[in-house]
């Protein structure tokens, strides 16, 4: 047996240290083009080095017949390598795909070495789509690590010509080459919507070869989109083409598909107009007359039935086909007591209808979908059905897929948008679905304030209505006793410090749907107030949620937010007995036209009042109007940093004759 001298075992241990090293290096080999896109994109995950795609739309026996191949390289900069091996493509009864070739490539003496993917599997993909069925296929890149290439090539088919894809130019990874091509059958009319596409050096050219329209767009080096908290969807930002069809020719008779709106809601009219044919169910009959007992008033009839539909009726989101387009029938969403968005609008204009009123099916996009009706006349527009209600000329936006919405307000994530209501076979209209001002968005917190000791003892009453309501009330439903409510209340309503703490809590109005909601709790900051001397120090601004709304002077992206708030905060603080005021701070208001806030300090009898509001009156910002509220926001900041001082009484001896 042969034995090792701490000296021998050493040099093995150096020998052994150094071989390893030596295959590290010569294992961890990099190409040049890796090295290039390293140091060009030194943050970045990974790069495309190619992305191709090619449309082809031919006309055969009257039909039109849609194919697109698909290209994608990409090159992983770091070892965030490995959670992009696995892979997964989309299909459905809209988009069948076709062959699949993919291959991972280790660069390994001088040169990559090709893997070829072998092994797919396909699975059903449940999803809140509004469309269709989606499945999927899935695969893994072999051996993809930094410094490795992947490579996918597909084919797929378009099954229906209103449903051509948006392609993108960039992402949020560099782009190096991207090339995006239609080739047309040359009696097919086509159509192009660019959106973010300015800053952009497009390269396009159209020409027409063998019967056929070419039309291709490439760009080069397109820098990666930045990914930052509540912005806009992707489609607002990074630059991308829509295309449509707008109508093909066969045997000299010109085929209507996406050139117009009128189009689209002619395609969509004939997938509802036989919904409802037959007797509704008794049982629904009779659920709207005990809803509408002894109301007069047609709108509160509305109201009645809107909010049963919002409580009864759970929204499950499930499609299969077209499916994703025409809703169920009420007597069916009756019975199963769910449905998804095209199905609740179905059972309430049928319980409308029951009770003698009339409701419109609606399509609308969500704020996700930055495009209007005119720009993009296809399916790519929308993607949410609502019921529109119109009472003396006021049109209410029924969405009975929400829940605690007051009948006066649309869901928050559709409001500003267009709203096509359908009215018969060719009557429709586009209506802009109101923006709720931020005065009905609202928490108003009362609170009385008192020394003990070093601690703020106090109680308040806070009152909350509109969409903060809904928020909050469908946060409520998922908590289940009262100790997880208190935590919830102390993170939601924390004043001053962190040694904030309810002790009791009262909820009044809780879960209704036209009454604001109303919290009363009595709390202790513990150690809040400085005593030096003869005088106390107290920051009575206990509340500086306003700082959230403060965006990064770095941040690229627009800001958006989902609905219009204000806040309201008045404070009664009671003079401890045996002294008085030495220094109240001075008022501050500060506003612009998307934010106001202010605060008042006044003085009566043995009592300091303070109040502090303020209302952001925006959805969204760009980059120079984020600065002019971070303006508004700093003002206030520097005023939160203002105390109150309390100093001794001083009492003067009575003089003796």
């Amino acid at each position: 047996m042969e034995v090792y001298t701490p000296l021998q075992q050493s040099k093995k241990s150096g020998l052994l240290i150094t071989a390893l090293l030596i295959c590290g290096i010569s294992f961890a080999q990099f190409s040049p083009e890796y090295h290039l896109y390293k140091e060009k994109y030194p943050d970045a995950d990974w790069v495309r080095l190619n992305q191709e795609s090619s449309v082809t739309i031919e006309i055969k026996r009257g039909e039109l017949e849609i194919q697109q191949e698909i290209t994608e390289e990409d090159l992983y900069l770091n070892e965030g390598a490995t959670y992009g091996s696995k892979k997964s493509l989309s299909y459905s009864s809209f988009f069948e795909l076709g062959k699949i070739e993919a291959s991972s490539f280790v660069y390994k003496e001088d040169e990559y070495k090709e893997l070829k993917v072998k092994d797919f599997s396909q699975k059903d993909e449940l999803t809140n789509s509004f469309h269709d069925d989606v499945k999927s296929v899935n695969f893994v890149y072999s051996n993809l690590s930094k410094g490795g290439k992947s490579k996918l090539q597909y084919d797929q088919e378009i099954k229906n010509p209103r449903f051509l894809n948006a392609f993108y130019f960039g992402d949020f990874s560099p782009v190096i080459r991207n090339k995006f091509t239609i080739v047309a059958d040359k009696e097919v009319q086509m159509g192009f919507k660019m959106f973010n596409t300015e800053a952009l050096d497009i390269k396009f050219t159209e020409e027409e070869k063998r019967g056929s329209k070419i039309y291709t767009w490439e760009v080069l080096n397109v820098e990666p989109a930045e990914s930052e908290e509540n912005t806009p969807s992707y489609k607002s930002f990074i630059p991308h083409i829509v295309p449509f069809i707008k109508s093909y020719k066969v045997d000299g008779k010109v085929v209507e598909v996406s050139g117009k709106i009128d189009n689209l809601y002619s395609w969509y009219y004939s997938l509802v107009k036989d919904i409802n044919q037959e007797e509704p169910d008794p049982g629904l009959v009779k659920v709207v007359e005990e809803l509408t007992a002894g109301i007069e008033n047609d709108l509160e009839k509305v109201r009645a039935i809107y909010y049963w539909t919002q409580k009864n009726i759970k929204y499950i989101a499930f499609e299969y086909a077209l499916g994703g387009f025409v809703p169920r029938e009420a007597n069916v969403v009756f019975k199963n007591k769910y449905g998804d968005c095209k199905d609740n609008s179905s059972i309430l204009m049928e319980m409308l209808s029951i009770a003698g009123l009339k409701g419109n099916l609606t399509w609308i996009g969500t704020r996700d979908i930055p495009y209007a009706y005119e720009e993009v006349p296809s399916p790519l527009v929308d993607n949410h059905m609502i019921l529109t209600y119109n009472h003396n000329g006021k049109i209410y936006y029924l969405d009975a897929t929400g829940r605690y919405l007051d009948l006066e307000f649309p869901s928050a994530f559709i409001q500003g948008k267009e709203a096509l209501i359908g009215n018969g076979a060719d009557n429709f209209k586009i209506e802009i679905v109101p923006v709720i001002p931020a005065d009905k968005n609202f928490m108003i917190d009362s609170t009385s304030l008192r020394l003990k000791g070093n601690s703020l003892v106090g109680e308040s009453k806070v009152e909350i209505g509109g969409y903060n309501k809904v928020d909050l009330f469908n946060y409520l439903e998922r908590q289940n006793n009262k100790e997880d409510l208190k935590e919830f209340y102390i993170f939601q309503f924390e004043k001053g410090n962190n040694k904030f703490l309810i002790d009791e809590f009262e909820e009044i109005n809780k879960f209704e749907y036209d009454k604001n909601f109303f919290l009363d709790y009595n709390f202790t900051i513990g150690d809040y107030a400085k005593k030096i001397g003869d005088e106390i120090y107290v920051n009575l601004n206990l509340n500086k949620d306003i700082s959230r709304y403060k965006s990064e002077e770095k941040r690229v992206n627009d800001l958006e937010q989902e609905y219009k708030h204000s806040f309201q905060f008045t404070s009664t603080f009671e003079i401890p007995e045996g002294y008085e005021v030495s220094y109240l701070p001075e008022d501050l208001e500060a506003s612009n036209e998307y934010i106001s806030a202010g605060i008042d300090y006044s003085l009566t009898g043995g009592k300091i009042t303070y109040k502090h509001f303020f209302k952001l009156n925006f959805l969204l910002l760009n980059k120079e109007q984020q600065a002019e509220v971070n303006a508004v926001i700093e003002k206030v900041e520097k005023a939160f940093k203002e105390i109150i001082v309390l100093k001794t009484i001083k009492t003067t001896p009575n003089e003796t004759d």
